[in-house]
């Protein structure tokens, strides 16, 4: 058994001694001052982190599609962030929509069906459209949003093929207006201290890497139900959940694949595999010669990536669930949990405000459209290598060779 009895953590912050320690020397630099018996009126603080600006500065968002996701976690972050507000909600329920209105404060004049899109433009407070609904809606509905005059954020994948995304990409661009697709590992503290460890070389070489993305698959809950069908999810584990292992992986390695192998699987008679894959596999060979393995399915539970480096390997475990990932590196000698400054529930406040902030300011998007269509090229490619049971090359942009 491994001896991991000098496991202990690090903190990205300074230690306690130190802190300890700085604080006394300020107290030791400055002369004492007699605390007042009473309230006062104390000068403004300067806090850690920068306060919410004002309800009027903030972003106005409208939100597409009012399911669990965007319940659970959507709405609840936009009432977090700091530089964004909801205005807005479209839903084809519109008993729903007067609901989760009330809980967030929304006027139910703006209050709009999918149909009424268009309205959209006519409701000043709105410059944000996040589409939040399955994944062949989101072309049609991210179209009619820039029709409107607004930026828009798309969840993953971004569509169902290349073509629609392109589609999308083409929209943005007649409207003059951003587009960006929901990565939202990419502001999680966890990830970004391993992405911030790899460029460091803290990790030294990393020639390999390892991710595997596995949730199950019950139609009989609603948010699950349409995921059962190709038409509406196009695809099955590797379209909804191994994305997170192919957008992730190609964000640490800052590369993108030139040749990819695969192959998928679906137990026989489990009617929830009859249009889509469980089990997906594939291999990642890249230009500077590393190698990746990635997996993605739809019975076990587990989220995780590994980073293999010749110092240390990195292992994200869980690497991209709504809350509680965790970031360790080990070696034969030794494991050491990497703290975190703040929680993983900051992925989400600081996707939402990234865009916020581009789009009062302007500046470059993290994740655009093109991250997002270049990924579904790869998923394309990997499906028909799985299909073709053989090594397909690929050109730059993820198309494949010769064809």
């Amino acid at each position: 058994m491994q001896d991991h009895s000098n496991a202990r953590r690090l903190f990205l912050a300074g230690s306690a001694l130190g802190l300890g320690a700085l604080a006394a020397g300020r107290a030791a630099a400055q002369p004492a001052t007699a605390i007042p018996p009473g309230p006062v009126g104390r000068p403004e603080p300067q806090l850690e982190e920068e306060p919410p600006l004002a309800l009027e500065q903030r972003v106005g968002w409208a939100v597409v599609g009012l399911g669990h996701y965007t319940q659970a976690y959507v709405l609840p972050a936009l009432a977090r962030s700091r530089r964004s507000r909801t205005v807005a909600l479209v839903s084809g329920n519109p008993d729903k929509a007067r609901s989760v209105a009330a809980r967030y404060g929304v006027n139910e004049r703006s209050l709009y069906g999918y149909d009424a899109m268009e309205r959209l433009a006519d409701n000043p407070e709105v410059a944000v459209v996040y589409i939040v609904t399955p994944n062949a809606s989101h072309a049609e509905l991210t179209v009619k949003a820039f029709e409107a005059g607004n930026h828009v954020i798309c969840e993953k994948p971004m569509a169902n093929s290349p073509a629609e995304c392109q589609r999308m990409i083409d929209a943005a661009r007649a409207a003059d207006r951003r587009l960006m697709v929901a990565y939202r590992a990419h502001w999680e503290p966890h990830n970004l201290r391993a992405k911030q460890m790899f460029d460091a070389g803290e990790l030294g070489a990393v020639w390999f890497a390892s991710s595997d993305h596995h949730r199950p698959l019950d139609p009989s809950r609603p948010r699950d139900q349409w995921r059962v069908k190709r038409a509406v999810a196009g695809g099955g584990s590797l379209v909804d959940i191994g994305i997170y292992a192919l957008n992730g992986l190609q964000w640490f390695f800052d590369e993108s694949p030139n040749a990819v192998a695969a192959s998928m699987q679906s137990p026989p008679g489990d009617p929830r595999f009859a249009e889509v894959e469980n089990v997906f596999t594939a291999e990642l060979a890249f230009p500077s010669g590393r190698r990746a393995t990635i997996s993605s399915g739809y019975t076990a539970d587990k989220k995780r990536i590994d980073l293999w480096g010749d110092r240390l390997v990195a292992t994200l475990d869980p690497a991209t669930a709504y809350q509680g990932n965790r970031l360790v590196v080990a070696n034969a000698k030794k494991s050491e949990e990497v703290l975190t400054q703040e929680t993983s529930a900051a992925q989400f406040t600081g996707e939402l405000d990234h865009f916020s902030q581009i789009v009062a300011e302007g500046g470059a998007v993290r994740t655009p459209g093109e991250m997002g269509l270049r990924d579904v090229r790869l998923i394309e490619a990997l499906y028909r290598a799985a299909a073709e049971r053989r090594w397909l090359d690929l050109n730059p942009d993820m198309t494949v060779r010769g064809t």
